[in-house]
């Protein structure tokens, strides 16, 4: 069975384990099916989401009908209209949770890959020695997302930051003018199946939280000015409608 992981091997082979633990325990907890759809490219058409407790970790799971984290965007050779393409979940979880300032939007886990930037300054995903380099490697994001009809009506985009103001921002923030945090959490791609591993004590040992699951495309601003990140393309969303129905097993 073949895992695309983390650096962290042992702590990415505990993923695994968690997620076939979380198999056997579907019957006794809430999880969100979503029925298969051949219009949408397997690798991000959604069948299945939860999130299970794993001892002092969440463990986030999505499964698709294809092979996660097998479609990669293609490289553009600059920061602006570069795209990023991501498995996210959703939350009713207040955005001061994590770190930044309260009530800015939705609260939002991502695993995501875009091989034009890195914003993951404090790790070294793939163990060259060079911390800036990762951007085409999947890693894990916090991000805050709010409406602009400027990404297209009805969109939404990563909150911005407006220049000359200094909102809180988590200890891992990656110092980009939006509302995102890069906590080097661990994650694995087993096949049709996308999963982030997240210690309680970062969520306030939270458990009593409600979740969607999303696959989309988060494009760059061409102009790299707000709005920086707008999602322009939705593959699939688990709930159909963002209910946010999922409760944590």
């Amino acid at each position: 069975m073949k895992i695309q992981k983390s650096s962290n091997t042992f702590l990415a082979a505990a993923c695994a384990l968690a997620l076939t633990a979380s198999t056997a325990a579907l019957a006794g907890g809430s999880h969100i099916d979503s029925p298969a759809d051949p219009a949408i490219n397997a690798d991000f058409d959604i069948l299945k989401a939860r999130v299970i407790t794993d001892g002092s970790h969440l463990v986030f799971h999505q499964k698709v009908s294809g092979t996660a984290g097998q479609t990669v965007p293609a490289k553009v050779g600059q920061l602006g209209g570069s795209e990023i393409y991501t498995y996210v979940w959703p939350t009713s979880l207040d955005s001061s949770t994590v770190g930044f300032a309260a009530d800015k939007g939705v609260l939002a886990l991502a695993l995501t890959v875009h091989p034009d930037f890195d914003d993951t300054p404090l790790y070294d995903e793939d163990g060259d020695g060079d911390k800036k380099n990762d951007g085409d490697k999947w890693h894990s994001h916090w991000v805050v997302l709010t409406p602009d009809n400027n990404c297209g009506k009805g969109a939404l985009k990563i909150r911005d930051i407006p220049e000359g103001t200094s909102p809180k921002m988590p200890d891992t923030w990656p110092e980009l003018p939006i509302y995102i945090d890069s906590p080097g959490y661990d994650w694995a791609l087993n096949n049709g199946e996308a999963l982030i591993r997240v210690p309680l004590k970062d969520v306030g040992l939270s458990k009593n939280f409600k979740f969607d699951a999303v696959t989309s495309v988060i494009k760059i601003n061409e102009n790299v000015h707000a709005p920086l990140a707008c999602i322009s393309n939705v593959w699939d969303i688990a709930s159909a409608d963002l209910s946010l129905p999922g409760n944590v097993q």
